[in-house]
């Protein structure tokens, strides 16, 4: 099915975001249109400062547009009222943070429940569905864990169950890969380019990690609070990325 045909799980038209008043009114994104698929992983790359946490905050349901309008799995977000964005993003929308925010005292498995607790699931029920994650993941045997106990990227596979167990069709990733080593980090987006396809989910990665644009279907530049180009051709992708001996490795090498 091309992308004409195909219909957007997100989309945006016309979206501004000023931040401040007056003379010092910063403004944070100046008319950015884009469409983001199910089955498929976007990046959305550029220097810092140029907008890219702003959008995929405003497509995540988390701020709200100075103008323009978000429409995501068939809902207007720009005209919903606050409550009404927070229960979407509940529902429909997991988050996966570079710095992983494992709560330091639960276990691993504790820390996946937590989504479900909020939601008024039982801690049994919600262990079950935890641990049942955690072993598609090759962590069920972390399960009794604590975050400390982890490597790197055993604790970012926690955290992208955390996302996942409410089951959302909305996956939003800021820079989860920047605190890893290559190999790692090549493992975790693996794990996400099979969480997009497989689920049919949208999943969103703001990044400044050339290593994983060969995992992208999509790349959307951006500078100065617009997208300057969005490209597809995953040849491409691959090209833009080092070799992997050409990157320092850091963080934990154990993915």
């Amino acid at each position: 099915m091309s992308k004409v045909e195909q219909q957007a799980l997100v989309s945006c038209r016309g979206l501004v975001k000023n931040y401040g008043t007056g003379n010092a009114m910063v403004q944070a994104l100046r008319g950015v249109d884009l469409d983001v698929y199910g089955g498929e992983l976007t990046m959305l790359v550029g220097p810092s400062g140029c907008g890219k946490t702003t959008l995929l905050s405003i497509l995540a349901a988390i701020l709200h547009p100075t103008a323009g309008e978000v429409w995501a799995l068939g809902s207007n977000l720009t005209a919903l009222s606050t409550a009404k964005r927070t229960a979407f993003r509940r529902t429909n929308v997991g988050f996966v943070f570079q710095q992983f925010n494992l709560l330091p005292t639960l276990t691993a498995a504790e820390n996946v429940t937590v989504p479900l607790v909020l939601a008024g699931w039982s801690k049994r029920a919600a262990l079950d569905e935890a641990f049942k994650l955690l072993d598609r993941m090759g962590m069920r045997e972390r399960g009794d864990h604590l975050p400390g106990q982890l490597s790197g990227g055993q604790q970012q596979r926690v955290a992208i169950a955390r996302a996942l167990v409410h089951h959302p069709r909305v996956l939003v990733c800021d820079e989860p890969t920047s605190a890893l080593d290559h190999k790692t980090g090549t493992a975790i987006l693996q794990l996400l380019r099979s969480i997009a396809v497989e689920g049919d989910r949208a999943v969103m990665i703001v990044t400044h990690d050339s290593r994983i644009f060969e995992f992208a279907d999509t790349i959307a530049s951006m500078d100065d609070g617009q997208i300057m180009k969005v490209e597809r051709d995953r040849t491409a992708f691959v090209a833009l990325s080092p070799p992997a001996d050409a990157v320092p490795a850091s963080a934990s090498s154990q993915p």
